[in-house]
Parts: structure tokens; C-alpha cells; sequence
């Protein structure tokens, strides 16, 4: 007998609900065709997968070791029948994408789905590193961000050039300012990204720049939670110019004698071949 995947989905589903007919009804099955598929595992293989103790079907511990394999075999059964959809036509494909920043990547997205309304979409948000390595494990077919490397791994396309910016409430004493140098900015409470932030990193660059080590007074994880420390008065924070739509709340500072650009870019693996993400970048192209 081949070891099938219909009879590994038998015995899990038979070793969690505890009876061949509760098995069925999961399965959308008959009795006898899920009872069938586990003796014949019994019969072909020489072992016992099941005892019976008070009317229910307990798992032999042989059993329980094998329903651990099949729920690996058949979620990674799953996760490649995904990949596969996911190289589908137009008509019916999906395309995931890795967002850094929400802006210029949300404008980005918006334009592709209403070229092509009938993509499924799928949007992961997070920090640089993070996006960075899911777009090379594959975990999502595109990412957008600033900073990308230029090597042979990636196709990409450049959308604009970004710069970071300090930030505070509309209450503090420079948000009538337009600008703040590295001195000045040495005495205020700053409010960082934790590692893995491309906002820190330039951040980072523009104080080595000036030999500076500045002492964060708060470090947050998320781009939100350092916009709403800004706007509740707990000290200056930093982010991309264009990041986001969110800036009546704050004031926007230049920061001076430094260079606090970097190039927005839509980036994938060479060797990712999808129809939707040839598609993806057509579409930045013909723009």
C-alpha cells in the first residue's frame, strides 16, 4: 500500500476525535472509508494504531509518533499547494507584499489593485530586517523598502528618494523650528527605534557622523508607539519623511550637517518567477 496523504489525514483525524464516524464527518467522508484507510495502514505495515477503551479509539504511543510526522508532511503539503496558487494567472493569483514604511508602499498597492482587481493581496508590515528576510525565505513575494541592497540577488525598481526627519508635538518649544542640528538635538529626550529599524539605522549613521552617542531616553518597537510618545510630550522621536499620512499632530524638523536620505525601492528575489509580480513591477515601469 502507498503511504498516502488521505491516510495520514484518517489517522489524525481519527486519533483526535476519537472514532472512525466523528473522523468521517470531519473529513466529509464515510465511516467505512476512514476505518478502511486506517486498517489497511494496520494491515500492510504489521502494527496497531488504535485500542479501544470505553467505547472511544485511545492512539497507540506508535500512533501518537506518526500523527506528529503526518501534521509536518501535511502542513507542508498545504504550504506548497499555496506556492502553487500563488503562480496562478492573473485571473485567480494572490501576491503577497512587505511593507516598511506605509507610504509611497500603500500608494503602490492601491495602483496595482485597481489594475488588477482580481489579485488577492496579502500585506505584512514590520521592520526592515524583517521585511529583508522574509522577502529572501520567500515568506512574501515583494517587499518595499528603504535601503535595499544593490546586488545581484534582487530585481528591483527605485520609487523615490526618502529622508529621515526628527519629529515633536505641536506643543513643544521647537515646533516652531524647521530644522535642529546634532547639538541640539544631544539635549532633548530621544525617542529611538529598536534595532532592525531602517529609520535607525540612518539615525544611527547620522550621529556617528557627528561622533555622537546619544542615550535614548525611550526605544520602541514600532513606528506607531514612537508617534504617539511624540504627541503625548515624552520626547523627540524620528521617522521617514514620507512614512506616513500622519503628520497634523506633529511638527517635522530637518536634521542638519548630515545625510539622512535613502532610496525607496520595490524589491524580489531574481529567481521569484510569478506572473502577478511580473505584473507588480509592469505596472511601476509603465508608471
Amino acid at each position: 500500500m502507498t503511504l498516502s496523504l488521505r491516510a495520514l489525514e484518517a489517522l489524525l483525524a481519527v486519533s483526535e476525535t476519537g472514532s472512525y464516524s466523528a473522523a468521517a464527518r470531519v473529513m466529509g467522508l464515510t465511516q467505512p472509508g476512514v476505518s478502511q484507510q486506517v486498517r489497511k495502514l494496520e494491515d500492510e505495515f504489521r502494527v496497531r494504531l488504535f485500542v479501544r477503551e470505553q467505547g472511544r479509539l485511545r492512539a497507540t504511543p506508535l500512533c501518537d509518533r506518526l500523527c506528529d510526522a503526518a501534521a509536518r508532511v501535511i502542513h507542508e503539503h498545504d504550504a506548497l499547494e499555496r506556492m502553487l496558487r500563488r503562480h496562478g494567472s492573473l485571473a485567480r493569483g494572490e501576491l503577497s507584499v512587505g511593507l516598511g514604511n506605509a507610504m509611497p508602499g500603500m500608494s503602490v498597492i492601491a495602483a496595482f489593485n485597481k489594475a488588477f482587481p482580481q489579485v488577492k493581496l496579502r500585506v505584512t508590515t514590520g521592520s526592515h530586517d524583517k521585511i529583508m528576510r522574509q522577502v529572501i525565505d520567500h515568506t512574501v513575494d515583494v517587499g518595499i523598502l528603504p535601503d535595499v541592497p544593490t546586488d545581484g540577488r534582487f530585481r528591483r525598481k527605485d520609487l523615490l528618494t526618502n529622508n529621515v526627519v526628527a519629529i515633536v508635538a505641536l506643543g513643544h518649544p521647537l515646533a516652531a523650528r524647521t530644522s535642529i542640528g546634532c547639538s541640539e538635538l544631544l539635549g532633548e529626550r530621544l525617542i529611538f527605534r529598536s534595532a532592525g529599524s531602517s529609520t535607525q539605522r540612518v539615525v544611527d549613521r547620522y550621529f556617528r557622523l557627528h561622533d555622537a552617542k546619544p542615550q535614548p531616553f525611550l526605544t520602541l518597537d514600532t513606528r506607531e508607539g514612537v508617534y504617539e510618545a511624540v504627541v503625548n510630550g515624552m520626547g523627540m522621536g524620528f521617522v521617514w519623511q514620507t512614512g506616513t499620512g500622519r503628520n497634523e499632530d506633529v511638527k517635522q524638523l530637518t536634521l542638519l550637517g548630515g545625510n539622512t536620505s535613502s532610496t525607496e525601492a520595490v524589491f524580489a528575489p531574481v529567481d521569484r518567477e510569478m506572473e502577478t509580480l511580473d505584473a507588480f513591477f509592469g505596472l511601476l515601469k509603465a508608471g
